[in-house]
């Protein structure tokens, strides 16, 4: 039962049952207090995201060698890949079962959230993208100048974020997560939007668990290993994913989750993991598709053109590879596409944008937990093209 009690897991669902009673008797005095807090642990997590991202990928990548570049592009297929076949599956299942369905947004009588009684900011080095930039480059670079004196220095800024993941990052996750679902039922999404919530999150995770299922059955076979050896340890990652809306805020907790396994090579987990957070995100392009097509049913009368909805999947797809692992990261990425080739007018946007964040926490889970299933599809090429795996004399602690 200590055990229990002490896990991660429980942690967190103790954080989302917690937030939730608390958002529903709070008044506006705790709710400052509430709101301050959860900008107080937001800017904590988003600054340390650009340092996991460098801290992890820049080093893997030296530990490749020479098979550095071609891992890359192997990663960077495979994410787009999954990305445009999850928007292809969601368009299949729209044009099926949109025409049946009565979904209305009902977005009146939302309370606001009070300001933060005072604005801590701490800005991140540099952006997601620029770190993720910084770290294959000067990776790539240090593979190609065989430079030992770098190599050993990553080796030791990876020990460092391993520490602060440790030590800061996990302790407090759970309190981050109370504080998002207390405004959440404060300003009344649980219970005023519930019958929305409901309708669309039924048809999207069924959706998700589809498209997971098939990720990992593609994973399993290629690998030859069992993906259930993966799954089995993605529980805590797939709460905080709902908890923080973020792949970005998950990636440390998804880094214990994928070490845990007994099927995925190590060396994978520390270039694969954070890579996918950033450019793998299946689960939100999913969404997105089918939100789009139900908009465009409820305003405009009528589904786009499966010609229209072919083309706006794949460019979604390079588009989700350039989003940010943040809260609404994939739809305010692709505005321009749908404007542009969808042609939605500010109300249409306005309401993707509204039924989107409904669901985004469940997206994002289904994206982090579909990383697991790209790594270990890179361990099967690892593996079946030889390269041998780096060892690390140095791990991270166990998360319980």
């Amino acid at each position: 039962m200590k055990k229990i009690l002490n896990s991660l897991p429980f942690k967190l669902l103790l954080g989302v049952a917690v937030g939730i009673v608390l958002g529903l008797v709070a008044n506006e005095a705790v709710m400052n207090v509430v709101v301050t807090i959860k900008q107080v642990l937001g800017q904590i997590i988003t600054f340390c995201v650009p340092l996991i991202v460098i801290g992890f990928i820049a080093p893997s990548i030296t530990k490749l060698g020479h098979n550095a570049s071609r891992m890359l592009g192997i990663a960077l297929i495979i994410a787009y890949v999954s990305s445009v076949g999850a928007a292809l599956m969601s368009t299949a299942a729209g044009y099926t079962l949109i025409p049946h369905l009565s979904i209305v947004s009902q977005v009146d009588g939302l309370r606001e959230l009070p300001e933060v009684m005072f604005q801590l900011e701490i800005p991140a080095i540099m952006n997601v993208m620029s770190a993720l930039a910084l770290s294959l480059m000067v990776g790539l670079a240090i593979t190609w100048t065989k430079s030992k004196m770098m190599e050993s220095l990553l080796d030791e800024v990876q020990n460092i974020v391993l520490a602060i993941v440790t030590k800061i990052i996990i302790p407090i996750l759970p309190f981050f997560i109370a504080s998002t679902f207390c405004g959440l039922a404060y300003e009344g999404t649980i219970t005023k939007q519930f019958p929305v919530f409901i309708k669309v999150i039924i048809i999207v995770m069924i959706g998700h668990y589809i498209w997971m299922a098939l990720l990992y059955g593609v994973a399993g076979a290629y690998s030859g290993k069992n993906p259930i050896e993966v799954v089995k340890h993605y529980g805590p990652a797939y709460i905080t994913a709902v908890g923080t809306m973020s792949s970005a805020a998950t990636l440390a907790v998804a880094l214990r989750c994928a070490k845990k396994s007994s099927v995925l090579r190590k060396d994978m987990v520390d270039f694969g993991i954070p890579l996918f957070a950033n450019i793998h995100l299946c689960g939100s392009v999913l969404t997105e598709v089918f939100f789009v097509m139900t908009v465009s049913q409820i305003l405009y009368g009528k589904i786009p053109s499966v010609g229209t909805m072919i083309l706006f999947c794949v460019l979604l797809g390079i588009f989700a590879i350039g989003a940010p692992g943040v809260p609404g990261g994939t739809v305010m990425a692709s505005l321009g596409l749908i404007t542009g080739i969808l042609l939605f007018d500010g109300t249409g946007t306005a309401l993707m944008l509204t039924i989107f964040a409904l669901q985004d926490s469940f997206g994002t889970a289904c994206n982090v937990t579909g990383d697991g299933a790209l790594t270990l599809i890179l361990t099967g090429y690892a593996n079946k093209h030889h390269i041998a795996e780096e060892k690390r004399e140095v791990e991270a602690a166990e998360v319980q």
